[in-house]
């Protein structure tokens, strides 16, 4: 129970919910991976799942006492506080490391990830012929998603809804990430870099009493479309927990199966080895807002085995098995 735990299970909840955050803004990582990885995955789905009727019947009783216990608010604040604090923190160092030492940071994602599916495979107890063909159906799916086209970015509040929904998969379907799923459907900076930079303007304006901003056209526009997102995330968030819940409890080896093969698929979006393709239009580079080049795809690459940078990109992949394999290992000492 939520209200057994003590301070240092409230840390440690606050640091998963951190690395899930993190994981969620990078495009080819799931926070639902890392979730799954760090042992608070079915939890998270099966609290998702508790915003129901029930939850809207103890809202209008006033019972807030039995809501809070019983939509687990405790253990959902302490995952979703670290989520979104990370936004503030450890995503801004990524966002630093991204820029400057990009094949390192991919070359670390893509350790972790090899260490999560040997990890999350020597935990799975129900291995067979028709669950290991899952797997490589899993595995087949997320790479192939890897090598798909992104399409052109789409405004539309009902397509910005729709993008919510689809998402917010990334926190809720390990091994497919919400945000390179966004940068397939062509809106990726429009809702996660463009929208959020609007939302923070308007917010440090507001509290700072400049309240013209909200009549500002360009601003409103952005608002609505955040707003938007928000909402599409919401819904998807709980229609998607409640699809999740049920056929956990009914399929759990299969979805289990199909999960470890999403994860392993997804090595193929953090290939470490390849160069950015920037969108460009009859030649022209373009800008997004902050006048900064648009990424539209990856080409990727053998690594060159007489390239010093080879060998420092494969010692960080050993650095992510490690950081993962560390898990096992503190796991074991716990128990």
């Amino acid at each position: 129970m939520a209200s057994e735990r003590t301070y240092s299970d409230k840390l440690l909840l606050f640091l998963k919910g951190l690395a899930m955050g993190t994981a969620n803004k990078v495009p080819g990582v799931s926070g639902g991976a890392v979730a799954f990885v760090l042992g608070f995955y079915e939890e998270l789905i099966y609290t998702f799942q508790k915003i129901n009727s029930k939850a809207f019947k103890l809202i209008l009783g006033r019972r807030y006492k039995s809501l809070y216990e019983y939509l687990n608010l405790s253990f959902l604040f302490l995952v979703m506080g670290g989520s979104l604090f990370s936004y503030f923190s450890i995503s801004i160092l990524l966002d630093f490391l991204l820029t400057n030492y990009e094949m390192y940071v991919w070359s670390t994602f893509f350790g972790m990830i090899i260490g999560s599916v040997y990890y999350i495979g020597k935990k799975y107890e129900s291995w067979s012929l028709n669950n290991s063909f899952v797997v490589l159906i899993g595995a087949l799916i997320g790479c192939a998603l890897s090598f798909m086209p992104p399409a052109q970015e789409n405004s539309n509040l009902w397509f910005v809804f729709l993008c919510g929904i689809i998402g917010v998969s990334g926190m809720t379907l390990p091994g497919l990430s919400g945000s390179f799923l966004l940068m397939l459907l062509g809106n990726y900076v429009l809702l996660l870099v463009d929208s959020v930079n609007v939302v923070f303007d308007v917010t440090r304006n507001v509290i700072m009493g400049n309240f013209e901003i909200l009549s500002d056209s360009f601003h409103r526009k952005y608002l609505k479309i955040a707003i938007t997102f928000f909402m599409g995330s919401f819904v998807g968030l709980v229609t998607i927990s409640h699809i999740l819940g049920y056929v956990l409890k009914r399929w759990n080896a299969i979805i289990n199966a199909l999960i470890i093969g999403f994860i392993a698929g997804s090595l193929g979006v953090v290939w470490p080895w390849k160069e950015k393709i920037y969108k460009t239009i009859n030649g022209i580079q373009v800008l997004d807002q902050q006048q900064n080049p648009i990424l539209e795809n990856y080409e990727r690459f053998l690594p060159n085995l007489q390239d010093t940078a080879t060998w420092s990109a494969l010692a960080f992949v050993l650095l992510g098995i490690a950081i993962v394999l560390s898990l096992d290992y503190y796991e074991q000492k716990r128990n």
